[in-house]
């Protein structure tokens, strides 16, 4: 495909990037901190403690010997990562990435099956995760590979005294930790202190090394491992670099809001790029409480701040949001799910800088294409492939449509993933003979080369930019004995873009709502639960016996 949406491109920003640079994340982050060692690179939000790139550094490293000395895992060992946004979090995630491992983000909101099936296929030997949700993965670490375990308390990162009396206060008095037991794990602390006298060796990393297993839905069916590459993240994190780099006042502090959670590759993605350029992460682990996300943002003087719509609109509608100082603020991106236009022009109203979309997927970790930071007000596309990307619009014979024709967006770029771990077969489906990504969603470009999403092929329900995927739904509503046939869809949801509805056909006269949602919050995280249920006689069926999810969802 031709690429008109060169012409489109702010001043300043280039056609491609240098891939030849760009080596390892451990690499690219010892030049982050060699350059900028006396720079804060995260912050908690909620306690104001700051870390700098050498104390990062530092740290890191300690994480690096101990899983190199102590526990001897080899490079290429899958290492899962289970917490919020916790400054635990970059200290761990550099660490493991700079002995050579792999890291397999993990929702700590999952249920015991859904955590018991990532680590399964991921094949993790070993895992670091937050008390509050230790107790899920003692139900289940029996059936995985997992042998060594660290546990972190929420104010392990906080100095003493502070940090005994807030795990405290958690513990003790909130109660916020069910019992739980881990024989043989130790603690967040006890594994800086191993680390700290053990000799961490740097390895080789080559750029075309995996770095994460991130996990999605992929196209179909059941969540799947996205092998991403060091040089596939490094890539797009430049790619981010460079779109941004035009409108940064290099001479300010480079501030990104990171309210997203660091295990979704939208916020892990931004991270990065952040990092690169030795800008500071305010982490946020909690957005959903609005006014104390308000508190957050009213201290700092960001100029970045990629979320949600749902957050979005949930900051619009707090009356102090106008409140807070938006003098530095540059880059508003929103991504995961459709931004809504009200949302964006409220958005703008307030702040006086546009909310732009963007578009992308775990497949191509994650940014695809990006509306102009230069762009006046919101338009309602997802922007233009960013830099060393090729898109491509084809129909369903794979034959390349003109401009102006909707068909499935197909994506090329250095970003894209190498595949779906142990998974050749849907790797292949996804994937085109000339190295194009199918991303089974319908788009079509104008003139100027800016894009705009027609329509899903995929049945994914996105839930405040979570993917959804109603196979899996279907499957935990099924083993409820009371149903014969359930069909799950996506419903438009005002708060969340859509929420989870459900079409069952009773197997038992007596099931009621009430049971399946019980049976539901037993084994779904609370974005995947059912937010509607209706009782059919029959689903809708094609000749074939095939559910018509279609018709369902025109009806919700």
């Amino acid at each position: 495909m031709e690429k008109i949406w060169l012409k489109s491109y702010s001043a300043g920003v280039p056609e491609n990037i240098d891939l030849g640079a760009l080596r390892s994340i451990a690499q690219y982050f010892a030049d982050a901190a060699t350059q900028y060692a006396d720079r804060d690179a995260f912050i908690s939000g909620s306690t104001g403690v700051a870390m700098t790139y050498s104390q990062l550094d530092k740290l890191s490293e300690q994480v690096a010997a101990y899983f190199q000395s102590e526990l001897k895992l080899a490079q290429g060992a899958r290492v899962a990562l289970m917490m919020p946004n916790l400054l635990q979090y970059p200290v761990c995630l550099f660490g493991l990435l700079r002995a050579g491992y792999v890291v397999v983000n993990v929702n700590p909101m999952y249920t015991a099956r859904e955590l018991e099936h990532q680590l399964k296929d991921s094949g993790a030997e070993a895992m670091v995760i937050v008390d509050v949700f230790a107790h899920t993965l003692a139900k289940v670490i029996s059936n995985t590979a997992v042998k060594h375990v660290v546990v972190t308390g929420l104010a392990d990162m906080m100095p003493w005294p502070k940090r005994v009396l807030g795990n405290f206060l958690v513990r003790k008095v909130k109660k916020m930790v069910p019992a739980y037991s881990l024989p043989g794990s130790i603690t967040y602390r006890g594994m800086l202190a191993r680390g700290a006298v053990a000799a961490f060796k740097p390895v080789d990393i080559q750029p075309n090394d995996l770095a994460f297993l991130q996990y999605t839905g992929g196209t179909t069916g059941v969540s799947k491992g996205a092998m991403l590459t060091h040089l596939n993240i490094l890539a797009n994190a430049k790619q981010g670099q460079v779109w941004f780099d035009p409108f940064l006042d290099k001479n300010a502090d480079l501030i990104s809001i990171t309210a997203i959670p660091l295990y979704h590759i939208f916020a892990l993605g931004t991270c990065l790029g952040f990092v690169g350029m030795g800008g500071t992460n305010v982490l946020v682990a909690d957005p959903r409480n609005i006014p104390a996300f308000v508190k957050v943002l009213s201290r700092y003087r960001f100029v970045s701040l990629p979320a949600v719509n749902t957050l979005f609109n949930g900051l619009v509608n707090n009356p102090d949001f106008a409140k807070v100082n938006f003098s530095q603020l540059r880059v508003a991106i929103g991504g995961g799910a459709a931004v809504q236009r009200a949302v964006a022009e409220r958005w703008q109203h307030i702040t006086h800088t546009p909310l732009i979309e963007g578009y992308g997927l775990t497949e191509c970790s994650p940014t695809v294409t990006v509306n102009p930071l230069d762009l006046k007000a919101f338009n309602g596309s997802i922007g233009l492939p960013v830099p060393s990307t090729e898109v491509s619009i084809r129909n369903a014979d794979g034959k390349e449509l003109p401009v102006g024709e909707a068909g499935e967006l197909c994506v090329r770029g250095p970003q894209v993933m190498q595949g779906y771990w142990q998974r050749p077969l849907e790797t292949a489906a996804v994937m085109t003979a000339d190295g194009f990504l199918r991303t089974g969603d319908v788009a079509v470009m104008d003139d100027n080369g800016f894009l705009k999403l027609v329509d899903r092929l995929k049945d994914i329900i996105l839930v405040s930019g979570f993917n959804v995927y109603p196979n899996e739904i279907e499957d935990v509503v099924m083993m409820h004995p009371g149903v014969l046939e359930v069909a799950a869809v996506g419903k438009p949801n005002q708060h969340s873009g859509e929420s989870v509805m459900i079409y069952v056909v009773k197997k038992t006269t007596d099931l009621t709502k009430e049971d399946l949602i019980r049976h539901c919050r037993e084994n779904l995280t609370a974005y995947k639960m059912p937010r509607e249920i209706e009782f059919m006689a029959e689903l809708p069926k094609s000749n074939v016996g095939k559910i018509l999810r279609r018709e369902l969802r025109e009806r919700a």
